[in-house]
Formats: structure tokens, C-alpha cells, sequence
């Protein structure tokens, strides 16, 4: 039998980390280095002004990012853990051709985000499929948890939720 844990206190993180310009400004950063001062719209042109002003103010609120003089806008030791968990969650997704065998890593890490806050998934006799993609999760599951803990200002009361 193969249970996804629902977690339903995981919502509002769940949904602040889905932000696009939060996945691409955290991963971005972490696959490239800082980014120059007024260089977030270069950096990333294909997402909206407000998109990218919205994820830089939720990422300094949470102190994933911090302004380095001269260096500008780089990762805090949180904010290289998320991208770890990112890099983790689109692997995950991209080995089970989730969402689809092609799609854009932003995609990826919102998928695997939303299928480890869904509701109880159950079957009796799971196919191979489901249970290499459950126990993924379940690893998943559990970085994520650890980025949790490690980051106890941005669960406000969730981590039980994330108990297996």
C-alpha cells in the first residue's frame, strides 16, 4: 500500500514556493552567482517587472537573499538550501516525466510541490511506477522537512503537518 501524506498546513509555503519568479530567482542565483545591482530585469527578461519585484521582496522577507555591496543580490545559507530542495524536487519530477516528458524547470518544481500537498493517495497493489515515484516523494518529503526545520521563522506552526 503506498500513502502520500497529506499536508494541508503546507499550502501557503507550498504556494509561496511555486511563485515562478521566486524559483527562478533563487535558482538563478545559485546556478550563476549574485546578480549586479539593477540587473534583476537582464537577468531575468521573460518574467514580469512585478513577478520579479514580488519574488526579491519574498525571498529578502524570508532571507533567502541578501544585497552585497559590490557582489549585489546573493544567496543566504537558507536560500542556497531552497535551491537544493529545487534542484531536488525538479529531478524527481523531470526522472517520472512529471508534469509531461518536456517542460521548463519552473514547471517541474510546481508539480512536484503540489503532489506532496495533495490529499491521501492510496492503492492496494501499486503499480511499479507509483511506488518508485511515492518513495521519490517521500525523499523529497523529507529534504524539504529538514529545509523546514533549519528555517523555523518560515513554517509558523506547519512542520507537524509534514510528519510522515
Amino acid at each position: 500500500m503506498t500513502t502520500l501524506s497529506h499536508t494541508p498546513g503546507l499550502h501557503g509555503i507550498r504556494t509561496v514556493l511555486s511563485m515562478p519568479g521566486l524559483i527562478r530567482l533563487v535558482t538563478e542565483i545559485d546556478d550563476n552567482g549574485p546578480i549586479p545591482p539593477r540587473g534583476l530585469t537582464r537577468t531575468l527578461p521573460d518574467l514580469p517587472v512585478h513577478q520579479v519585484r514580488q519574488a526579491v521582496e519574498q525571498a529578502r522577507a524570508w532571507g533567502l537573499v541578501r544585497h552585497r555591496p559590490g557582489a549585489g543580490l546573493s544567496l543566504t545559507p537558507s536560500g542556497s538550501g531552497l535551491a537544493d530542495v529545487y534542484d531536488t524536487l525538479a529531478r524527481t519530477a523531470r526522472r517520472h516525466h512529471l508534469p509531461a516528458p518536456v517542460c521548463d524547470f519552473t514547471s517541474r518544481v510546481q508539480h512536484a510541490l503540489a503532489l506532496l500537498t495533495r490529499p491521501v493517495l492510496t492503492t492496494e497493489q501499486p503499480q511499479e511506477a507509483a511506488r518508485t515515484v511515492a518513495k521519490d516523494l517521500d525523499g523529497v518529503r523529507g529534504l524539504l522537512r529538514q529545509w523546514l526545520r533549519e528555517n523555523p521563522e518560515l513554517t509558523q506552526g506547519t512542520e507537524p503537518v509534514l510528519a510522515a
